[in-house]
């Protein structure tokens, strides 16, 4: 049940959101932080990725336990998705994660 809320409320609280900043700062600056967005999530994202999996793979060659990179890289993947998906409510939650 509380997947359905989740899958309901985020278009919910995204399609406010681009209205109250849409009419605040117009069609075009608002696409344009949409787009600036996406690329700097992107470029964060791949640069923390290539950082967690180097980390990943020292751990997994020097023998120690690997689950706390592991989980850095499964949040990492998270928040790529997130900032990938247009909206500011995901991008707020993956620039967090």
């Amino acid at each position: 049940m509380w997947l359905f809320f989740f899958f309901v409320a985020v278009p919910i609280i995204e399609i406010a959101l681009f209205i109250q900043v849409g009419g605040w700062l117009g069609l075009f600056p608002t696409l344009a932080i949409v787009i600036i967005t996406a690329a700097l999530g992107t470029y964060l994202v791949r640069s923390q990725a290539i950082e967690t999996f180097a980390s990943v793979k020292q751990q997994f060659t020097s023998l120690r336990d690997p689950s706390e990179p592991l989980a850095h890289a499964a949040m990492i993947i998270f928040a790529g998705a997130l900032l990938l998906t247009p909206g500011f409510f995901t991008d707020t939650v993956g620039f967090l994660l």
